[in-house]
């Protein structure tokens, strides 16, 4: 059923005066990157957060609170980037922050995968500087590139399926990296290394992001408005 649900979805929308969600819009290389973009990189936040959890508490001993103190770095760069991020997007486009964002997810996630499980403050706090710093980086560019060039008409429902991709991504995170953790305790690997196979599942996130920002937001972010074949209320 879940595999059938979307087709069936597809095909109604496709033929419909009025649809919800036009598929015609995932033509676009950047709506279709967006998407893309915000499923990777909040699964790589579901995932990283549910992981970083369980190292800390199970693996390193640590308190609830004291897990939580260790987060803050994360927390700091997720308030202090999405500003850069917008400039950067108003200057250069949402390419650059793209860029930025996959590769320090994707450093995150090598750095936790190679390093000891009983590695030390320093490392654990570059770990978590580089993921609050690539996700702080993140949204202003994925909404951007979801709605620039759309007709005014389309624009919300491109920026809805942007967010909805968000809560997905995030869903499947969580799924994903915590079937790999439950298996990899089942294959008796340990619970200290049964860790690593999710922190390489967070690393393939941030390269997925990477990758689109390098492929799917080539545009300038002048690119002019394309309504051909967009059907439209304002169109009439």
């Amino acid at each position: 059923m879940a595999v059938a649900a979307p087709v069936l979805l597809v095909r109604y929308e496709a033929r419909h005066r009025e649809p919800l969600i036009d598929p015609r819009l995932f033509r676009r290389p950047q709506f279709a990157g967006a998407v893309v973009a915000a499923i990777g990189a909040f699964a790589a936040l579901g995932g990283f957060l549910f992981l970083t959890a369980l190292y800390l508490q199970d693996a390193r001993g640590f308190s609830a609170l004291r897990t939580g103190v260790y987060l803050l770095p994360m927390a700091v760069m997720t308030i202090i980037c999405p500003p850069v991020s917008g400039r950067l997007v108003g200057s250069r486009g949402p390419r650059i922050p793209l860029l930025l964002s996959g590769t320090a997810v994707l450093a995150c996630g090598l750095l936790s995968a190679l390093r000891p499980v009983h590695a030390g403050a320093v490392s654990l706090f570059a770990g978590f500087v580089l993921f609050g710093t690539g996700f702080g980086l993140v949204n202003v560019p994925v909404t951007n590139a979801a709605v620039s060039g759309m007709p005014r008409a389309r624009a919300g429902v491109a920026a809805a399926v942007a967010s909805t991709s968000r809560q997905v991504g995030q869903a499947l995170g969580v799924a994903v990296i915590g079937a790999v953790y439950a298996q990899a305790l089942r294959s008796g690997a340990g619970q200290a290394a049964a860790f690593r196979p999710g922190w390489w599942v967070v690393a393939v996130c941030g390269a997925v992001v990477l990758l689109v920002g390098a492929v799917a937001t080539g545009r300038s972010r002048t690119e002019p408005t394309v309504e051909a074949g967009l059907p439209t209320r304002a169109r009439g």
